[in-house]
């Protein structure tokens, strides 16, 4: 049974182009101008708001250590590093990061290299540059502070319109919809929306819902937003969702049809492709050779092992350093677009000064230093255990 389509509330497409970094599809609306005018959807009970912000405050998560904050430097680490990472893996990277780097100053004068040597093992390293570049923009142009609105957070490098509006309604009370994977399927089944989100327009026209159904009381938007966060996050689950608690289940579209796990719609899927590497470590006095790698694309600025892409290169790399290896077990990596597989190799030198010949521009770590470099999180298990068992 294909998901009931609602009718689409009148609006008019707006043409603008989505801010920096937005969700694909997002509409930019700029405060005052005129914009397209959302009907209140069908499904959705009066009381709408009202339910999740009372939900929330006695059923909601708690005692998560970036919850009640109004400081945006806080509140922004903690959504940026959230994105496609769970809250248990978060914990202990918030807690450091806020150790070296307590506010957004300190964060800014540091060297890139630190930064992703603390992001290091969270992935999507795109987030660690953009919240480098983003930092620098804070002091730079805004004098340390966050800007207080949506739409002047959206500017900034790496904040997209569901986190600036995240930010926005946290710390200033804002009424800014968030629309994040876990609240567009919270929308999508209560609202039965079965438009497929693949399509730009019917991903705005989901971003006018969600505006539409904002608690009035700006008071109220800290445990409104916090409160989609967490139905979506502990609650309406991609799989086996726990229907029964939702505050929303009794007017829920998905819930009454018996199919919550077909919302959202979305038709375009990811493929998936493959890849094999193979990776050179050279030891020479206790050091690693690394190299950085180009500032755009897979691991970008982070430092790795030399690559090769197939067995018969890394071997005349071998032969011209006059060395012998052992081959190690291969490593699997999963990353977003497709699986990696990498093949260590590992050969320690008598006459380290023929590698930036061999293999070009580099530098010789030493194996105590190597937590304060950015690695790849598969090359910091491989590297940083012997290291660890040798001592």
């Amino acid at each position: 049974m294909k998901p009931r389509r609602p009718a689409a509330p009148a609006a008019v497409p707006d043409p603008r182009p989505p801010p920096r970094d937005a969700d694909p599809g997002a509409c930019c609306e700029t405060p005052g101008a005129p914009g397209p005018v959302a009907r209140r959807p069908a499904a959705a009970p009066p009381d709408w708001a009202d339910r999740i912000v009372t939900w929330q405050r006695r059923e909601g998560r708690s005692g998560l250590p970036w919850q009640g904050e109004r400081d945006p430097y806080r509140v922004w680490l903690s959504e940026i590093m959230l994105q496609q990472t769970q809250v248990a893996t978060v914990r202990s990277y918030y807690a450091r990061f806020l150790e070296r780097f307590p506010d957004v100053a300190p964060l800014a004068a540091a060297p890139l290299d630190e930064v992703l040597a603390l992001w290091s093992g969270l992935g999507y390293y795109s987030r660690a540059r953009n919240l480098h570049r983003c930092a620098q923009e804070v002091v730079a142009r805004h004098g340390g502070r966050f800007p207080a609105s949506a739409e002047a957070l959206a500017a900034l490098p790496g904040i997209g319109r569901s986190t600036a509006a995240a930010i926005a309604a946290f710390c200033f009370g804002e009424r800014a919809a968030i629309l994040d994977g876990n609240v567009r399927r919270v929308l999508a089944r209560a609202l039965g929306y079965g438009e497929d989100l693949a399509e730009a327009r019917h991903e705005r026209a989901l971003w006018r819902h969600a505006t539409v159904l904002l608690p009035e009381a700006a008071h109220d938007m800290p445990a409104y937003t916090q409160g989609l966060m967490d139905l979506g996050a502990t609650l309406c689950l991609p799989r086996t969702p726990a229907c029964l608690p939702c505050p929303l289940q009794d007017g829920c579209v998905a819930r009454r049809e018996g199919a919550p796990e077909r919302y959202p719609v979305r038709t375009r899927r990811l493929r998936r492709g493959r890849r094999e590497h193979w990776w050179l470590w050279l030891e020479h006095a206790g050091a690693v050779w690394l190299q950085q790698r180009p500032a755009t694309g897979v691991w970008a600025a982070l430092w790795s092992l030399p690559l090769f892409e197939d067995a018969q290169t890394i071997d005349a790399a071998l032969a011209a350093l006059g060395a012998r290896a052992v081959e190690l077990p291969a490593l699997e990596h999963a990353l977003t677009h497709f699986d990696w597989t990498l093949h260590p190799r590992r050969a320690a030198l008598s006459a380290p000064h023929t590698v930036p010949e061999v293999l070009g521009t580099g530098r010789w770590v030493p194996f105590e230093a190597l937590e304060s470099v950015g690695l790849p999180a598969p090359l910091r298990r491989l590297l940083i255990a012997p290291a660890v068992e040798a001592a």
